[in-house]
């Protein structure tokens, strides 16, 4: 009897140990089912050059706040720096140079809208990596870290072409609109005299709202950046035109936050390279219809 009861036992445990194996095999066959499969070294391997990247093609420290991830700053209603496009979508001239920055350096980028006149914050609080958004350098150069000037702007004053307003001193009694925090601000804080002439100096908070007071008739003149105002004109047509009087002539920048040379010299490397193979002309003829770039130049 005691036999008995030892044979049933050994046979329970027999086929105990064969489901357990059985079963340890079924989970080794269907790991990974319903999820990429691990990518090889090839797989993982960018197709794109990059100047950031290590033998494996993963990204390395640039000093970005979020590693591996390059948080780009930028005024949303700034066209054609960066701006949204007819699709809903972000894009720009600015926006497209650090798309391909980021490509290169294998970062994701995120692109950021912030209010201009807390660009200091988003830094500061590293919300953002840097501010590429027809930054000016000039009389901001000990406030931020640098990439050297790549591309030659100044600022202006656009005006309705029927207005009859030609010169500056036309603008005696005027009301005239500036985007608050903007360089142009900062450009006639520097004419005092001028401003003082005006009927009214409005601030705005962005230049597509300024644009519709001038349509409007609300205000007389805009003072803003040439490139944008270039561009304004092209989409418009003749309703607005650009007075031949300069306020300032200045250059654009990346911007980071004071002390970040590790990032900003990634990005000025890999932007020289850009100039280098020819990238840069091609994205700005695609914006401008001409290489108006002036980086390595």
């Amino acid at each position: 009897m005691r036999r008995n009861r030892l044979a049933i036992i050994m046979l329970l445990l027999a086929a105990l140990l064969i489901t357990a194996c059985g079963v340890q095999k079924f989970t080794d066959v269907n790991a990974g089912v319903g999820s990429d499969p691990t990518p090889t070294a090839q797989q993982s391997t960018p197709t794109s050059e990059s100047k950031g990247g290590d033998e494996d093609g993963k990204s390395i420290d640039v000093g970005t706040n979020v590693p591996g991830v390059l948080t780009v700053g930028f005024d949303q209603n700034f066209p054609p720096m960066g701006f949204v496009g007819d699709d809903g979508e972000f894009t720009g001239f600015d926006l497209e140079l650090a798309a391909e920055v980021a490509k290169r350096l294998n970062l994701k980028l995120e692109l950021q809208p912030i209010a201009w006149e807390s660009k200091d914050m988003e830094l500061s609080s590293k919300n953002i990596d840097c501010v590429w958004n027809g930054f000016t350098i000039n009389g901001r150069e000990d406030k931020y870290t640098w990439t050297k000037p790549y591309m030659a702007n100044k600022q202006v004053f656009v005006v309705k072409a029927d207005s009859g307003i030609e010169t500056l001193s036309d603008l005696s009694g005027k009301a005239v609109a500036v985007q608050l925090d903007s360089s142009a601000e900062a450009a006639l804080a520097e004419r005092s005299e001028l401003v003082k002439s005006f009927g009214d100096y409005i601030k705005a908070p962005d230049y597509n709202t300024a644009l519709m007071d001038l349509a409007s008739g609300a205000v007389d003149a805009v003072a803003m950046d040439l490139i944008v105002a270039q561009y304004q004109i092209e989409k418009r047509g003749d309703y607005f035109v650009v007075l031949e009087e300069s306020i300032a002539s200045e250059n654009y920048g990346v911007g980071f936050l004071l002390g970040n040379e590790k990032l900003r010299d990634a990005i000025e490397n890999t932007l020289m390279d850009m100039v280098k193979d020819g990238t840069m002309k091609k994205i700005s003829e695609k914006w401008f219809g001409e290489d108006i770039t002036t980086l390595g130049k």
